[in-house]
């Protein structure tokens, strides 16, 4: 089950309370599930009840106990406790089924994984200054709404500068809006677009102006251009092309990925290698290998979850970025992903190495690490930057 699933399923449970007459209180249009935090209790929790306590003139306490009822026969959630004031706390049931449903539809919706139509009834209007950072945020802003199914119109108060075409920026109309419309007001990047365009190129300056919040100064020098990792854009690029040569490597050795249920143990000669001994032998070092297996496993799965976790969350943090205008949500998501990739990738590595046959494990590592990849090139492409398969 993915938070999204998780989401639906909580939602679907308040209007059952609804429909039976056990709460009497609005339904709301959507319901927000949250990773528990460190030290928290369940995988995720959620705040509804809390919310609907006022409109049903009951305890929030008593509003989470009738949802409790509801969500915890669900299938795929495992445990729904109540902590605090009112929150309602989940563990998922097989959480190995659902990371395999999450790489299922990496795999299926490509570089739109995360894209919906949640915002499918909004019209937007913005309109912006002359000025290069308000002009790519509001065009950034723009595809982020587009991908979530609203509809984004944006207007400029003066003519615009030619050099944003570069920027991948073009505006609706430029003039004073007849009415108000919702202003995109970014702190100014203290250069023009040709300026940028000149010391750092399009993609560099791109997620210079968008990685800091709107509120803070962007950072726009030299160290965006720095092949390192210490800059942040090099090292989410450089997780990209690791796991396209990943599929490469993988193809030349003659296998591909495929997304077994992580954390279970490949079971069988084709997993771990075939062994050919005497019986006795045979039996002793199949036993060895099992266990090395089983540790190996747990390790791999300790390894996996972080970065499958982020891609989980993936499709939340990019409508989170849309409700609140915040393309600098997607540009650390998209940091996270690249740190969690290089930490999996260096535990559990998705190509075998020396006399190593590829196995059933490879095969699994290889479907999460492809799963970033695409992560990694979808959320670049919403930024405006491009994601090279060589570096």
């Amino acid at each position: 089950m993915t938070p999204a699933d998780l989401s639906r399923t909580v939602l679907h449970a308040v209007r059952r309370a609804v429909d039976e007459d056990a709460l009497r209180a609005p339904v709301p249009a959507r319901v927000r599930v949250e990773r528990t935090r460190p030290g928290g209790s369940g995988d995720y929790a959620c705040a509804v009840a809390l919310q609907l306590a006022g409109p049903a003139a009951l305890p929030a306490l008593e509003v989470a106990r009738i949802l409790r009822e509801r969500v915890a026969a669900e299938p795929g959630v495992g445990r729904v406790e109540i902590t605090g004031p009112g929150f309602l706390s989940f563990t998922l049931d097989a959480p190995a089924e659902g990371y395999r449903a999450v790489l299922a539809a990496v795999r299926e919706q490509g570089l739109a994984y995360g894209h919906g139509d949640a915002l499918r009834d909004e019209i937007h209007q913005f309109h912006h200054a002359r000025e290069v950072r308000a002009a790519v945020t509001a065009q950034t802003v723009r595809r982020l709404l587009t991908a979530q199914g609203a509809r984004v119109r944006t207007t400029c108060a003066e003519p615009p500068d030619p050099d944003w075409v570069r920027l991948g920026v073009t505006v609706d109309a430029h003039g004073t809006p007849p009415v108000p419309l919702t202003g995109i007001r970014p702190v100014p990047a203290g250069a023009t677009a040709g300026e940028l365009l000149e010391r750092l190129g399009p993609d560099a300056a791109r997620w210079g102006l968008l990685r800091a919040a709107g509120h803070d100064r962007a950072a726009l020098g030299p160290e965006l251009l720095v092949q390192g990792e210490a800059n942040p854009l090099f090292r989410v690029r450089y997780a990209h092309a690791r796991a396209r040569a990943l599929t490469r490597g993988a193809a030349a050795l003659g296998f591909t990925a495929e997304a077994a249920p992580y954390g279970e143990s490949p079971s069988g000669p084709a997993a771990h290698g075939t062994c050919h001994a005497e019986p006795a032998a045979q039996a002793a070092k199949a036993a060895n290998a099992a266990n090395a297996a089983q540790a190996a496993t747990t390790a791999h799965a300790a390894a996996a979850r972080p970065l499958l976790d982020l891609i989980a969350d993936h499709p939340g943090v990019l409508l989170a970025g849309a409700r609140h205008r915040a393309p600098d949500r997607v540009a650390r998501q998209l940091e996270a992903v690249a740190h969690a990739f290089f930490d999996f990738h260096d535990s559990c590595p998705p190509l075998p190495a020396g006399d190593e046959k590829p196995s059933a494990a490879h095969r699994a590592r290889l479907a999460i690490a492809e799963a970033a990849g695409t992560v990694l090139a979808g959320g670049l492409s919403l930024l405006g930057i491009r994601a090279p398969e060589h570096l």
